[in-house]
């Protein structure tokens, strides 16, 4: 399928498997003209003090792992970028994913979403299905859900 209405394409990425397979699945879209233009959106949630630290330590700790969580994060798109000859650039982001993400959507004038049906779970949740199911409904543009 030709993607010649697609001119700017973002994609919202947290290091998920599904992530990773939209981010592919984005290059691939891009690869088919240069002009087309691919951001990679990461968000790190704002790190709320535990009801029991009173010093903060716990802020911090948290703070620190998902710093070194987007350096991480950071190289692996930065080499894979370099395969693609489109102007493609990786943002972080601070908030509410979902909210974040469609708010750079807007702001960006962006075409397409890519992302994955949702992200990781656990302690290093950044994106849940229901960010998925935020985009999707709050987007002004077509949302390309991989799963």
């Amino acid at each position: 399928m030709m993607l010649t209405d697609y001119s700017r394409i973002v994609v919202a990425y947290d290091h998920s498997d599904l992530s990773k397979k939209a981010l592919k699945m984005a290059m691939n879209l891009a690869k088919q003209d240069k002009l087309i233009q691919l951001n990679v959106v990461t968000v790190m949630q704002p790190v709320r003090p535990l009801p029991y630290s009173s010093y903060g330590y716990a802020l911090a700790l948290n703070r620190e792992s998902q710093e070194k969580e987007f350096q991480a994060i950071r190289d692996e798109i930065t080499e894979e970028l370099k395969t693609l000859p489109n102007k493609s650039k990786l943002l972080l982001l601070e908030g509410l994913p979902g909210q974040m993400i469609v708010e750079f959507v807007k702001e960006y004038d962006a075409d397409l979403v890519v992302m994955g049906s949702r992200g990781l779970s656990g302690l290093k949740e950044l994106f849940l299905g229901s960010v998925s199911h935020y985009v999707v409904q709050k987007a002004p543009c077509p949302v390309f859900i991989v799963k």
